[in-house]
């Protein structure tokens, strides 16, 4: 890789972290600010550090400055069709009807879930794959789908935290649905067996040193999920996250 291509990938990550993310995270907190109430009133929305008319003025930044930057890397990388924009629009849609309503996805905590670990594990490979590559091969949606089952379980462990709130309104989570102790088999399940139907998948692709490192990778996540996440998903969340994840994020690299 030359410098270009540095400069490509480093654009294409303030693209996927600080602004879509960023829209994404402060739309939902917008949305979220009455559950936010009770279970975290100290956020900068609930507590008041921050003013309406602040937030709505960093969604349309962060949105329009994502955009922006989107079409601006399809131009650089010669796209006659906007791919990273089309990408990009795509994904700040699911992340409005996640967190507004009337549809609010995260109502329900398969489509939200699901919606969520899809947008932070699909689309930002995608928008990578459209600007170095091309989305031409069914490997290339396969493996991003099936992490995002992943991502699933991943979102789960941010509700628990959020159950006595997500409750209260109505919101049926999967901790709120199921209750804690079934919910968190579901979360480590989840992670768990769909990175084992990856390494699977790559099997069957001829690929065995990455499927064996995967599965290398699958163990220390199972550790902690036996020591943090199955013991007590409430307190050890943050605990599990920090100490599991990476290994997650190392496999889909």
């Amino acid at each position: 890789l030359g410098l270009e291509d540095a400069l490509k990938g480093f654009v294409a990550m303030i693209l996927a972290g600080p602004f879509l993310t960023g829209y994404t995270q402060t739309i939902n907190d917008w949305y979220d600010r009455e559950i936010d109430a009770i279970n975290e009133p100290y956020r900068p929305i609930p507590s008041g550090a921050i003013s309406e008319g602040e937030v709505i003025a960093q969604i349309w930044i962060l949105l329009l400055g994502g955009l922006g930057i989107a079409y601006g890397l399809d131009v650089w990388a010669g796209h006659e069709t906007p791919t990273v924009l089309l990408l990009s629009i795509f994904g700040s849609f699911i992340s409005y009807i996640y967190s507004a309503p009337p549809l609010k996805l995260k109502q329900n905590g398969w489509a939200g879930n699901y919606a969520l670990g899809a947008s932070y594990i699909s689309l930002p490979w995608w928008c990578g794959q459209a600007v170095f590559g091309t989305l031409d091969k069914p490997v290339y949606f396969i493996l991003p789908i099936l992490y995002s089952i992943a991502g699933l379980g991943i979102a789960i462990v941010n509700d628990f935290k959020s159950i006595e709130g997500d409750r209260a309104l109505g919101l049926q989570s999967l901790p709120v649905a199921f209750g804690i102790d079934k919910a968190k088999w579901i979360c480590a399940g989840s992670v768990t067996l769909t990175q084992l139907g990856v390494a699977a998948y790559l099997q069957t692709l001829g690929e065995s040193l990455y499927a064996g490192i995967l599965i290398a990778l699958i163990l220390p996540q199972m550790y902690f999920q036996a020591t943090l996440l199955l013991p007590d998903p409430v307190e050890n969340d943050v605990k599990y996250q920090a100490s599991a994840q990476p290994f997650l994020v190392f496999g889909i690299l």
